[in-house]
């Protein structure tokens, strides 16, 4: 019976595609030196060139038909004044639209009597003008709007800076395992292995009060953002 199967084996090996049988899937990669394991993180800078914002609007009604026709007037005119200010269609995308009923509780505890409703409609709002930020949302808050977020501000194509924090990550590491190297008397052999974590840059965002209508001269800084991506690289030390 062993003979069998050593022959049926034989066979069925014969049979595969030239250099099949001798594939090794899922080998470990051998090494004669030293396996230095390096994590490194690279990081850029670059100012953010796109703004993103929340702008709604809140009404309140005896009923829900009114809180919603009240809501829809006053939504109107907050698309128009984004229109004015020069945001496109496609950068305009409802984001929530919301209608709640409204109770009031009484002093004595029992059960709550309803007072109308409250209906809430937000867009969100896109624009690459950074510096009319201020003039846009002073102006979405003349024109009723009540309910504003943001701005938050982000990198629109970021991946030429994350090749550079890649890049800048690689180079750290590098260095890293040459003084790793030099400490134990050893050289910085073959790269065996490089994995990247998550590399994002990091949206900012503050919220923006009512208040500011008052002052028609809102200012928004951009300052700057980081990209860092991290590596995880393995070095072979002779």
């Amino acid at each position: 019976m062993r003979s069998f199967l050593t022959l049926a084996s034989a066979l069925a090996l014969a049979a595969l595609p030239a250099g099949a049988a001798t594939a090794q899937p899922n080998a470990m990669q051998t090494i004669s030196g030293t396996r230095l394991d390096v994590v490194a993180t690279g990081e850029v800078s670059r100012v953010p060139d796109i703004a993103r914002i929340g702008a709604g609007v809140v009404t309140s009604a005896p009923t829900a038909t009114a809180a919603l026709a009240q809501n829809a007037v006053k939504m109107a005119s907050v698309r128009q004044a984004l229109k004015r200010a020069g945001i496109a269609d496609r950068d305009i995308q409802t984001s929530a639209i919301n209608l709640f009923p409204d109770y009031r509780q009484d002093d004595r505890g029992g059960t709550p009597v309803l007072t109308g409703y409250r209906a809430s409609n937000e867009v969100s709002v896109r624009f690459r003008d950074i510096a009319a930020t201020g003039k846009i949302l002073d102006a979405l808050v003349a024109q009723g709007a009540n309910q504003i977020n943001g701005p938050s501000l982000s990198i629109d194509k970021p991946e030429e800076a994350l090749d550079e924090a890649r890049t800048a990550a690689l180079r750290i590491a590098r260095a890293r395992a040459d003084l790793y190297a030099r400490a134990t008397g050893k050289t910085v052999g073959r790269i065996i292995a490089i994995s990247e974590g998550g590399g994002q840059p990091s949206p900012y965002g503050r919220p923006m009060m009512r208040e500011m209508a008052a002052d028609a001269s809102t200012q928004i800084e951009p300052g700057e953002q980081s990209v860092s991506v991290t590596l995880s690289v393995s070095f072979e030390l002779n």
